[in-house]
């Protein structure tokens, strides 16, 4: 499918959310314009709960009037939907390095972001083991990156993108919990990704302003 000036492209989704920003730096790396939605989860819009009346919640993608939810289900959606001209592929072409990748964002969403957030969010008594889980999983994570640039080689692919968390919004939680998880020193390989990553030009345009979003979180860890 090849984009065309008159379609319309909306985004619902919550200013602080990973999951929400993949849809963003994914149309933006993609150069694909879109209205966006901001959504109060505390009081749901019309819209939220019409587009997606099963999870309701963000983010939602809608296409031509075509909802799809699901972060990751979006992001494939999308490398296939503006696919014109060979236009920043998200996937190999390769069938196996192309399940690998699904592979890695599966793990991602299941087993590390969860570690990550556990560890950040634990009380005292449960943080030590949380913390333990959280290492285990960057160093999976690390282990994958081997020597290359991007998980997408030498440009951000779909693993990239769904990795935005570990990117960026783990250092600003870490930050607040006292924590050092990833750090240079720790995770070499996987530190200097981040950095590259963050520093994309596409990606730096799309992230939240890291102010807003540490007051955010700092603000939720008060409560």
């Amino acid at each position: 499918m090849d984009s065309s000036d008159n379609e319309q492209v909306r985004l619902l989704g919550k200013w602080a959310s990973p999951f929400s920003n993949r849809i963003d730096l994914a149309l933006k790396l993609k150069g694909v314009p879109y209205k966006y939605s901001e959504e109060d989860l505390a009081n749901k819009s019309v819209d939220l709960l019409k587009y997606n009346p099963v999870h309701k919640k963000v983010p939602v993608f809608v296409h031509n009037g075509n909802s799809i939810a699901e972060s990751l289900v979006i992001l494939e959606y999308i490398d296939e939907a503006w696919n014109n001209n060979n236009n920043h592929p998200f996937l190999p072409k390769d069938p196996y390095h192309r399940a690998l990748a699904r592979f890695w964002c599966k793990t991602l969403d299941d087993k590390i972001l969860p570690a990550i957030w556990n560890a950040c969010w634990s009380d005292e008594k449960g943080r030590e083991k949380a913390v333990e889980e959280a290492l285990e999983a960057l160093k999976i994570l690390q282990d994958e990156l081997k020597e290359k640039k991007f998980f997408g080689g030498d440009t951000i692919g779909l693993v990239d993108i769904a990795a935005n968390f570990i990117g960026y919004w783990v250092s600003i939680l870490q930050e607040i919990a006292g924590l050092e998880l990833l750090t240079i020193e720790k995770f070499p390989k996987l530190y200097k990704w981040s950095q590259e990553y963050i520093n994309h030009p596409v990606i730096k345009e799309g992230l939240p302003p890291r102010d807003e979003l540490f007051a955010f979180f700092k603000a939720s860890a008060k409560k």
